[in-house]
């Protein structure tokens, strides 16, 4: 699957159990009324990864 990637490199992930209206590739959907939590894999992580000093950023509602 080809995300869209937005002009400033960055990559906007929608989740929820209703698609988008203007429609992406970047949906997750989710099963409505449960509850879900973001796992996420590192592969061939950097040294910043293990001394910590990268973090993830945090994951922000809108809409």
């Amino acid at each position: 699957m080809d995300l869209d990637v937005n002009d400033d490199g960055s990559v906007t992930l929608y989740m929820g159990p209703d698609e988008p209206e203007a429609g992406t590739t970047n949906w997750i959907p989710t099963v409505p009324g449960k509850a879900w939590f973001p796992y996420f894999r590192f592969y061939s992580p950097t040294e910043a990864y293990f001394d910590r000093s990268w973090l993830l950023p945090d994951i922000e509602k809108v809409g």
